[in-house]
């Protein structure tokens, strides 16, 4: 059976069917280039920024740029299996590709992993809301919420909750744009401070680690092989993680064409990519191997009352902030897939389903221990699903008119052997810090 190469029209579709495939959505997308590319943008970006300068202190900067730009091109070659499978049938949504290449389980699988994933959205917020702590301008006047829990509530009711009941993804394209925003002044400040703090540090002669010798503490390395160095893969692997947003995004986009989707992607990861290689090399260049998993702890070492510091933490806070909203809503069209597949768009469901949302997350930080533990495994195994094993699996299966040994699903195949790879990985480094005793994570998405 061969099917149209490009994505069906509305006149065969009918504008009925497509609000049924597309709850909470008009056919007619609204959402401009440029929004489409914050969104998508602010999906990729995560707290894990604050890691990258600790994986090129443990991979040497001409091993760590070849690893991210070999991780950047092959989430872009992701997008674009992605769309192409979506083209083939005139489907843009995650979860009914996972229908039309497996039935009920591969839609049910779709959509549970991209649940488990973007849970850990509200999960990194919950980390970060710990830089916080480190304002003292909150500690003297606010100490009451200085544990976290009340940060949260608030936070979830007062902002999160209200930009959740969005119906279209497009209008968060403002706060994802103030989110980038944020992060591009994290950048500037780690730009500047490399310039502003000497080396050697004598902040740092307590704290320097036994086997980092003295006269090669300020000295760059192109490449560098430890037993931290294996760990750094699989974190560079996820760093461009926003395939559950691509098809939503694709949605609501003006004039939506394959061509044009994947434009946004490529403008919105490779800004991602020149973000990400920036803070690593001033980052790394500023401590070299005193370097810490998480840069801004770094930065204290040297003034933990530097003003800049301190401004930039609340920065990284409110961006992080930000992105929650943007990563739920996959979350919820997800749901709806599974739970209302023929039901139009219902303010009632849509506003229910967020709320319900939002209360077993703040409970699940709250009150389960060890939940970073928790979804370090579900990161592990959505992860590399989600840009590896699924999108390869999906064209393999959708794109009918190829046949099984031509090179594009070849490849395809490849592919979805590479994030079996990645899973392993992550999943045996996992074990080994559980068994260890050991934190090897020095950052990720």
């Amino acid at each position: 059976e061969t099917w149209p190469l490009e994505p069906i029209t509305i006149e065969v579709v009918g504008n009925r069917h497509m609000d049924l495939m597309f709850p909470g959505h008009s056919f007619e997308g609204k959402t401009s280039f440029g929004m489409s590319v914050f969104n998508l943008s602010n999906a990729i970006m995560g707290s894990g920024i604050l890691g990258l300068s600790y994986a090129m202190a443990n991979t040497g900067i001409i091993l760590f740029l070849v690893l991210l730009t070999s991780i950047a091109v092959l989430s872009l070659y992701s997008v674009h299996l992605l769309l192409r499978s979506a083209g083939v049938v005139g489907i843009r949504a995650y979860e009914q590709l996972g229908k039309r290449a497996f039935g009920h389980p591969g839609k049910i699988l779709a959509a549970v992993v991209i649940t488990m994933h973007n849970i850990g959205g509200k999960l990194e917020f919950w980390v970060s809301s710990n830089l916080i702590s480190k304002l003292p301008l909150f500690c003297i006047f606010f100490e009451w919420f200085l544990n976290g829990n009340y940060l949260i509530i608030i936070v979830s009711v007062f902002i999160i909750l209200p930009l959740a009941l969005m119906r279209q993804l497009g209008y968060l394209g403002y706060t994802s744009g103030f989110s980038l925003t944020c992060m591009v002044f994290f950048l500037i400040s780690v730009i500047y401070k490399k310039f502003n703090i000497p080396c050697p540090f004598d902040g740092f002669t307590n704290h320097t680690a036994e086997n980092i010798s003295i006269d090669g503490e300020c000295e760059a390395k192109y490449f560098t092989i430890n037993q931290q160095t294996a760990y750094t893969v699989p974190i560079l692997a996820f760093a461009f993680v926003c395939h559950p947003e691509v098809l939503p995004i694709y949605t609501e986009l003006r004039n939506p064409t394959k061509r044009r989707m994947q434009a946004i992607a490529n403008v919105s990861i490779l800004g991602m990519f020149v973000m990400y290689l920036l803070t690593a090399i001033f980052g790394y260049l500023t401590f070299y191997l005193n370097t810490e998993a998480e840069l801004l702890h770094t930065y204290s070492k040297v003034d933990p009352l530097d003003t800049l510091i301190l401004c930039v933490r609340l920065a990284v806070l409110v961006a992080v902030t930000l992105t929650v909203p943007v990563v739920l809503f996959p979350i919820r069209r997800a749901l709806l897939q599974l739970l209302f597949p023929d039901k139009p768009f219902h303010w009632l469901r849509h506003i229910s389903i967020a709320l319900c949302l939002l209360f077993i997350a703040n409970l699940l930080v709250i009150f389960v221990p060890n939940i970073r533990d928790i979804f370090g495994i579900i990161g592990a195994t959505s992860a590399p699903s989600l840009i590896f094993i699924l999108p390869g699996l999906f064209y393999i299966r959708i794109v009918s008119t190829e046949p099984m040994k031509s090179r594009p699903k070849i490849q395809a195949a490849c592919f979805t052997a590479l994030g079996f790879i990645f899973m392993s990985m992550s999943l045996t480094f996992i074990t080994l810090d559980w068994v260890y005793g050991e934190n090897r994570s020095g950052g990720g998405h």
